[in-house]
């Protein structure tokens, strides 16, 4: 199972994983601040990413590991 971590207090919410990742599961929350005070980024469907790392590639603060991907 592929597994999507975004490293909270790291990222800024900018949204650019959110256009890359090719199965749209990738959003912005608006529940929870981080402590620099941006919403960030979240997997919403772990089970349907696909270790890809397209969003981790365009992640400008490099706050997003993949982990998983193996069968």
């Amino acid at each position: 199972m592929s597994k999507m971590i975004v490293e909270f207090d790291t990222c800024k919410g900018c949204g650019l994983c959110t256009t890359a990742c090719p199965k749209k599961i990738v959003e912005i929350q608006h529940e929870k601040l981080n402590k620099k005070g941006y919403y960030t980024a979240v997997c919403i469907d772990n089970d349907a990413c696909i270790a890809c790392t397209m969003c981790a590639m365009m992640c400008p603060e490099c706050a997003i590991i993949i982990r998983g991907g193996e069968k």
